[in-house]
């Protein structure tokens, strides 16, 4: 079987991280994912106190889910390749204060967004300032031993696994992974899919699991809150070929349901859902 943990914005957000780690661990998941995104109240958990992040850790004990992962998706608002230097450093004073609050709370790999700028046009050089931050920000990971993992995205810039292994390439730091996300990788035409996994299996930490719709030529794609089953992403061959290559990582399924009208609900049928495609599969059925 495999090793499935929840996305914590697929939880109820009107409950702390200490009672949805209970929720996750009474639907059955090992391990959750945390976001620290770019709202302010997000970014400002980067700033929790001793008794707070405490009181997480014994949540983590107590319900035996571990926070495994981190989605730092705050840098979409302050970029590592932004043309204002002033956001650039405030890119990294996050990228510090995140490897601190990870270190503290025992995450092992923080997932960074892999946009060069999100709201700002990109340029060839918020394409260097993008890989001298992450260069930086490796320097800062390593001293606690910490992953960075890029998603590969709903964006040009880090669209495919083969564009990761290019910044790989440049960067060549081994701290540095990908956390590919299979319906990010599903909606770009241009991808094929076993064969983006193929080329970089030996350096996937973790893989997220949602459905998409795919980008065409008259449609942008979508890229979040498709229900499983009713977009393009094949996960029966998604599996086969991780299992095939040996990939014996964690997946995450990845939802946006916290505010609907029963989260839980749609976490449990989403995960009904996983399971079944992962039957069907015949995949990670010999351990």
């Amino acid at each position: 079987m495999i090793y499935l943990g929840i996305y914590e914005k697929a939880l109820p957000n009107e409950v702390d991280v200490e009672t949805q780690l209970k929720m996750a661990a009474d639907l059955g998941f090992q391990f959750y994912e945390l976001s620290i995104d770019e709202t302010d109240e997000r970014l400002a958990r980067l700033d929790w106190g001793q008794d707070r992040i405490k009181s997480i850790v014994n949540a983590q004990l107590d319900t035996g889910v571990a926070i495994q992962s981190m989605c730092l998706s705050g840098h979409r608002r302050f970029p590592f390749g932004s043309a204002d230097p002033m956001k650039r450093e405030e890119a990294m004073r996050i990228m510090k204060k995140a490897v601190h609050l990870a270190h503290q709370l025992g995450i092992r790999v923080i997932q960074l967004a892999g946009y060069d700028v999100y709201y700002e046009t990109k340029t060839a050089a918020s394409r260097q300032y993008f890989i001298e931050g992450v260069r930086e920000a490796l320097n800062i990971a390593a001293e606690k031993q910490i992953i960075l993992a890029i998603e590969i995205m709903d964006d040009p810039f880090m669209s495919s696994l083969t564009k990761y292994m290019a910044i790989k390439e440049e960067i060549q730091h081994p701290l540095l992974k990908v956390y590919p996300d299979i319906g990010n990788l599903s909606a770009w035409p241009e991808n094929n899919v076993k064969e983006e996994l193929t080329l970089a299996a030996q350096e996937i930490v973790a893989v997220h699991l949602k459905d998409t719709h795919a980008v065409t030529d008259t449609f942008e794609g979508q890229f979040k809150n498709v229900p499983f089953g009713e977009g393009c992403v094949d996960f029966v061959n998604a599996f086969r070929d991780l299992d095939a290559l040996n990939y014996r990582g964690p997946f995450l399924i990845e939802m946006w349901s916290e505010n609907a009208t029963n989260p839980l609900a749609e976490v449990q049928k989403a995960k009904n859902f996983i399971m079944e495609q992962l039957k069907e599969s015949g995949a990670y059925q010999h351990e």
